[in-house]
């Protein structure tokens, strides 16, 4: 039984940092528009413990997760590149049964839809003057 904890203990020290990742999506808009949607998506979606956010730096640091599938910290920060932006999201694990940083973009994406406004109507045309 010893030498089973042993090396179980081993297997989460040494393969445990294998788990954690960054994922980095880009986003053809300036990092100021996408902030919002972060921050809404952490807000709103009712499945993030926040952590911290700074507005300044674009960061912020959340936990995800619950009893059966255990807490874990993930955290997501904004880097203007250009015209556009990137999404960087550390993970504290993705396999087989959590896609952390899968499941926030697609938040991310749900946020942005709902808040980008929608798109005004085109101006009415004048009428013709009548001869």
């Amino acid at each position: 039984m010893r030498r089973f904890a042993v090396m179980v203990l081993m297997l989460v020290v040494v393969a445990g940092p294998l788990f954690a990742k960054t994922h980095k999506d880009m986003y053809s808009m300036a990092c100021s528009a996408l902030w919002p949607a972060v921050k809404d998506a952490l807000r709103n979606s009712g499945k993030y413990g926040i952590l911290g956010i700074d507005n300044a730096e674009m960061t912020s640091s959340f936990v995800i997760g619950g009893t059966l599938g255990g807490k874990r910290i993930n955290s997501a920060v904004l880097n203007a590149k250009g015209d556009t932006c990137e999404l960087q999201v550390q993970t504290a694990y993705s396999g087989l049964i959590h896609d952390d940083a899968g499941d926030f973009k697609k938040r991310v994406d749900e946020s942005l839809a709902k808040l980008q406004p929608s798109q005004p109507a085109p101006p009415a045309k004048p009428d013709s003057p009548a001869k």
